[in-house]
């Protein structure tokens, strides 16, 4: 059983969403999705929160059993290229996702926290996350790596490394040298309805 539900409000099956916001789902297309962090700040700016961020996502991944065709984690958002899950939706599982993460460093930060300071929650973020994310049907072997190329050149193009197998929190390792990471990646035995897997 998940250590984290989803709230009531996302547990059913939905295609439209607020404010005319449509995610098309069903139809067994992996789905390649943005998540920001609150306006944009770093706050997945450290080796521990991104870290944190991917223990989350391989729980996330087990517990709602989906696959995880890639993923890079930048200083202020995540790209993933993920399937539906069994029996929920992507829309469960990012919200799920940042919930748990969100809670782990407020947590984490509260404990640190001295309480001889003048200023109680300094250093505490209020949000971690925008309320809203970016999501992307991937239907084809051609948008499929155009998407998992874009991720893993990230990195490079904002200058943090000097090539991908140099940053450690993404899925190209995986890739490249067939390294198994803190997310398990193209697992596709997970899932029990048909969906499409990628082209040889």
């Amino acid at each position: 059983m998940c250590a984290i539900t989803a709230p009531t409000f996302l547990r059913g099956y939905s295609v439209v969403m607020r404010r005319n916001l449509k995610r098309y789902y069903g139809a067994g297309d992996l789905h390649f999705i943005t998540c920001s962090c609150y306006r944009r700040q770093p706050l997945l700016g450290t080796a521990h929160r991104r870290d944190l961020l991917l223990t989350v996502l391989e729980q996330m991944r087990r517990c709602y059993q989906f696959v995880v065709a890639g993923y890079v984690v930048m200083p202020e958002h995540i790209h993933l290229l993920i399937s539906e899950p069994q029996g929920k939706t992507p829309s469960t599982v990012i919200q799920v996702l940042k919930l748990g993460f969100a809670r782990r460093v407020l947590a984490q930060a509260r404990r640190r926290r001295n309480p001889a300071q003048a200023i109680l929650f300094d250093h505490i973020p209020q949000h971690i996350w925008q309320k809203r994310f970016y999501d992307f049907n991937v239907w084809t072997e051609h948008k499929r790596i155009e998407k998992l190329r874009y991720m893993h050149r990230n990195p490079v193009r904002r200058s943090l490394v000097a090539s991908p197998e140099l940053w450690r929190w993404s899925s190209f390792r995986a890739y490249f040298l067939g390294e198994a990471g803190p997310v398990r990646v193209n697992e596709w035995e997970v899932l029990k309805m048909k969906i499409r897997p990628p082209a040889a």
